[in-house]
C-alpha cells in the first residue's frame, strides 16, 4: 500500500548488495543473518553509504533524498530509526552509526536543536470528569460508527468564521504529525511519532502528564472504562509501531498493560483501537515488508494482517483473526532464497462495531504475494464474540503489489505473477443510517465510494466514482451526516489530485462536487499538492477537509461553497516552546468538540512537507 505512511521515511534502506532477508511464518529470521548492518563503527558517510544509500540515493525516487532529510534535525532523523518508520532498520545498526547518519543527514549535530523553553506542566490537574456526559471527540471516527460527524461539538457552520487559533503545540524531534487527537473528560490526549502520549488542558495546551511507549504512535487515540482489582476508572487506548497495544490510566497517565499483538517484525499498528463492551478491537498492518517485497534477497513474504480482540482491563487475547490463509513456502528464486504466500490484507483503519447485529466491520489492504486471496482489498465482517468471518465484500480482487516491481516480472519470482494496482482500503467503514435502514459507506484508493448493506451479508448498494484513482495517497476516511456521505479526493498520481465530494446516502448519486482549490503553499516546489485524501469531519452545516497545500477548508454541507480557511505553511509559537511548523495535512482529520477544533499539520515524506504541530482553534 503506497499510502503517505509508506512515503513519509518510510523506504527500506538496504545495504547496497540488497542482501537483506526476510522472515518466515510467525516471525521468525531465517535465510541467516541480515548481511550489511551493524559491524564496525563508521562515520557518518561510511554508515550511509553502507546502510541506506540504496534507498536515499537521488536516483530513488520512493524514498526521501538526501536533500531531503536535510530539512529534518538530526534528533528527528535518529527518532525515526529508534521509535518510528525506520526503526526495523535502525534495530540492525549500532547506536553509534544511528547518530552518525543522523548527525551527517542533517548537516548538524545532535544537541544542536534549541530546546524547549517553556514550562509546560498544568498548574493544577483536577480529576478527569465523567468521558461519557462531557464534550467528547472519541476515537477515530467519534464513536464507533466512525461516522466522524460532531453534531454536538459545540461549532457549527455560522461558528466558522469566528474561529481564532488560541494556541499551538509542538510535536518535538519529528517531522510529521499523524496521531489523531482524542477529547473526553476535560482532557485532550494527543500522541506523536516520537513515542509521547500526553494529556492536554484542552483550553490552553499545558500538560498534565506524559506517557512514553516503545516506538512511534500513529494511531488516534480513544478513551473507555476499565475495571481491575485495584479499582475502576478511564483509560487512553492506542498502538505503537512496533505493534504493542496500550492501556494508560487517563487521570494519571500510569500503564495499566501493554500487550505485543503480532510478533512478526513488519507489524505495526496504524489504525485506531475500538473500544466496546469490555474489549479493545486492535487492527495490524504491515508496511515495512510491502516496501520490500520485490527485492531479490527477501523471502517475501510472510505478514498477514489481523485482528486482535483483547480484554480492556487486562489485555488479555480473546480472539485473534488473520484477513489471509497461513503463508506456505512457494518457490525459490534465481539467488535460492525461499519465497513464501500468501501475503498482505493490512489494516490500515480503525474497527467499526456494530452491536446491534455483533459484527465488527474492517476494510483491509491489498496483497503483497501469490496466491490471490478474497480478502485483500475488501470489506469483512466479524463475529464481535468469535472473530469468525461472517461475511466478505471484495471489490478488487488479485491485487497483489510490493515494491520494486513493475508492471510483470517473469524473471523475478518475487513479485506476483500480475502485479495489482494497488487500490486497497485505508478507510474505516461507516455504519450510518438513512430512510429507517442501515447501510456502510467507503471510500477505496481506486476513485470509488461504496455502500454496503449489512443485513444483507455486505451486497452492493450503491457505488459511485469520486476521482480517477491512485496507488499513491490514502482515502482515509469519509464522514456522514444524516443526508450525505462527504469524501475528500486524493488522486495523488493524476494531474488534477483534490476535491471534496458530497454523496445522497440514499442512492450515491452526487449532492455536488468541489474541484480542488488554488493552493496554498509555493505551487514551484513538487511537494506543494493539492490532494485531499485525509479524513473530513462534518459538523452542522459545513465539513471540514485538510489538504496537502497545507490548508484546512470548510466546505458549506449544503453547495460546497467554502466558508473558512486556515493556512498553515508557516512556523508556530508553541505553548510547549518546541520548534513547530505546519505542512501538508493528510491522514487524520479534524476533531470538534467542547466548541473548539482541534487538527495537526506536517504529514512528512518525499512527496509531501513536513510539519509537527498540534492547533486549538475556539471563539471568543
Amino acid at each position: 500500500m503506497r499510502v503517505w505512511a509508506f512515503i513519509a521515511f518510510a523506504a527500506i534502506c538496504f545495504t547496497a548488495s540488497g542482501a537483506a532477508q526476510g522472515p518466515p511464518p510467525g516471525g521468525r529470521q531465517g535465510g541467516g543473518p541480515p548481511g550489511g548492518f551493524g559491524g564496525p563503527v563508521a562515520p557518518g558517510p561510511a554508515a550511509y553509504d553502507r546502510d541506506c544509500a540504496a534507498c536515499h540515493s537521488e536516483a530513488n525516487s520512493a524514498a526521501p533524498t538526501r536533500n531531503a532529510l536535510r530539512a529534518m534535525t538530526p534528533e528527528a532523523i535518529l527518532n525515526a530509526l529508534v521509535n518510528g518508520k525506520m526503526q526495523q532498520q535502525g534495530a540492525k545498526m549500532t547506536d553509534a552509526d544511528r547518530r552518525a547518519v543522523s548527525e551527517f543527514l542533517a548537516g548538524r549535530a545532535l544537541g544542536s536543536t534549541p530546546a524547549s523553553t517553556a514550562s509546560t506542566k498544568c498548574a493544577a490537574s483536577p480529576a478527569m470528569s465523567d468521558p461519557a456526559r462531557g464534550p467528547s471527540w472519541n476515537g477515530w471516527g467519534n464513536g464507533t460508527a466512525n461516522a466522524r460527524y460532531a453534531k454536538d461539538g459545540g461549532v457549527t457552520a455560522t461558528d466558522l468564521p469566528k474561529l481564532k487559533l488560541k494556541w499551538a503545540f509542538g510535536y518535538a524531534n519529528v517531522n510529521a504529525a499523524r496521531a489523531q487527537p482524542a477529547y473526553a473528560g476535560g482532557r485532550l490526549f494527543v500522541a506523536s511519532e516520537n513515542a509521547e502520549v500526553h494529556s492536554l488542558d484542552p483550553k490552553t495546551g499545558c500538560t498534565h502528564w506524559t506517557f512514553v511507549a516503545n516506538a512511534g504512535v500513529r494511531t488516534a487515540l480513544v478513551v473507555g472504562p476499565y475495571k481491575t482489582a485495584r479499582g475502576s476508572g478511564y483509560a487512553v487506548y492506542f498502538g505503537d509501531m512496533k505493534a504493542n497495544a496500550y492501556a494508560v490510566d487517563a487521570n494519571t497517565g500510569r500503564q495499566l498493560w501493554v500487550r505485543k499483538v503480532d510478533e512478526h517484525p513488519s507489524a505495526a499498528i496504524t489504525g485506531a483501537l475500538a473500544v466496546y463492551g469490555g474489549r479493545v478491537y486492535v487492527p495490524t498492518q504491515g508496511l515495512s515488508e510491502e516496501g520490500q517485497g520485490g527485492r531479490g534477497g527477501y523471502q517475501c513474504c510472510t505478514f498477514r494482517g489481523s485482528v486482535s480482540a483483547l480484554d480492556a482491563s487486562t489485555g488479555a487475547v480473546a480472539w485473534k483473526t488473520y484477513t489471509v490463509e497461513e503463508s506456505k513456502p512457494r518457490a525459490k528464486n534465481a539467488a535460492g532464497v525461499q519465497l513464501w504466500g500468501p501475503a498482505g490484507g493490512g489494516i490500515w483503519s480503525s474497527p467499526t462495531v456494530d452491536a446491534q447485529r455483533g459484527f465488527v466491520y474492517v476494510a483491509t489492504g491489498n496483497g503483497y504475494a501469490d496466491p490471490a486471496q478474497k480478502t485483500t482489498d475488501a470489506v469483512l465482517a466479524m463475529d464481535m464474540k468469535t472473530g469468525a468471518i461472517k461475511w466478505i465484500n471484495q471489490t478488487t480482487p488479485n491485487d497483489q503489489w510490493t515494491m520494486g516491481c513493475r508492471a510483470q516480472n517473469p524473471d523475478n519470482p518475487s513479485c506476483p505473477a500480475t502485479l495489482g494496482p494497488d487500490h486497497d482500503f485505508s478507510a474505516s467503514p461507516t455504519l450510518t443510517r438513512v430512510n429507517g435502514r442501515d447501510i456502510l459507506v467507503v471510500p477505496q484508493k481506486s476513485g470509488m465510494a461504496f455502500a454496503l448493506d449489512p443485513d444483507n451479508e455486505g451486497k452492493l448498494v450503491w457505488q459511485q466514482r469520486i476521482g480517477r484513482g491512485s496507488g499513491l495517497g490514502g482515502q482515509w476516511g469519509a464522514a456522514a451526516d444524516e443526508q450525505n456521505a462527504y469524501i475528500g479526493v486524493s488522486d495523488l498520481q493524476t494531474q488534477t489530485p483534490g476535491g471534496l465530494r458530497a454523496l445522497k446516502l440514499t442512492t450515491g448519486e452526487m449532492a455536488w462536487s468541489m474541484e480542488p482549490q488554488t493552493r496554498l503553499c509555493n505551487a514551484q516546489q513538487p511537494s506543494c499538492r493539492a490532494a485531499q485524501g485525509g479524513a473530513v469531519t462534518v459538523i452542522p452545516g459545513a465539513v471540514l477537509s485538510g489538504s496537502l497545500d497545507g490548508g484546512m477548508r470548510a466546505y458549506s454541507t449544503k453547495d460546497g461553497s467554502i466558508i473558512w480557511t486556515f493556512d498553515t505553511n508557516r512556523s508556530f509559537d508553541t505553548v510547549n516552546g518546541v520548534t513547530a511548523t505546519g505542512g501538508g495535512i493528510e491522514g487524520p482529520g479534524a476533531i470538534v468538540a467542547g466548541g473548539m477544533v482541534f487538527f495537526n499539520s506536517g504529514y512528512g515524506g518525499v512527496l509531501n512537507r513536513p510539519g509537527n504541530v498540534l492547533l486549538a482553534f475556539g471563539t471568543d
